[in-house]
């Protein structure tokens, strides 16, 4: 199973970070399609998907998931003009 870190960026152009083994449905879900949104998303919706990357397991995504979230949002803009 694979592992992935995700960027959203939200309608009131914050970001929010998680981390997902399906980027597809859980972009879905925190557009409110579904009722496993996270709370922060619920308020900020239209989110889009800006950034991913894989992980080979939950512990390494769950570590990266913390080092994006305690970026500036300046390094989270950039961060998201990266390809995806």
């Amino acid at each position: 199973m694979s592992w992935f870190v995700y960027l959203l960026h939200c309608a009131d152009d914050s970001y929010y970070t998680g981390i997902t083994t399906d980027l597809q449905r859980r972009v879905r879900e925190h557009n409110g399609q579904g009722r496993k949104g996270a709370r922060y998303t619920r308020a900020r919706q239209p989110v889009t998907l800006v950034y991913h990357e894989q992980a080979a397991d939950r512990s390494q995504a769950s570590q990266r998931e913390y080092a994006i979230r305690i970026l500036s949002h300046r390094e989270k803009q950039q961060l998201a003009k990266q390809p995806l």
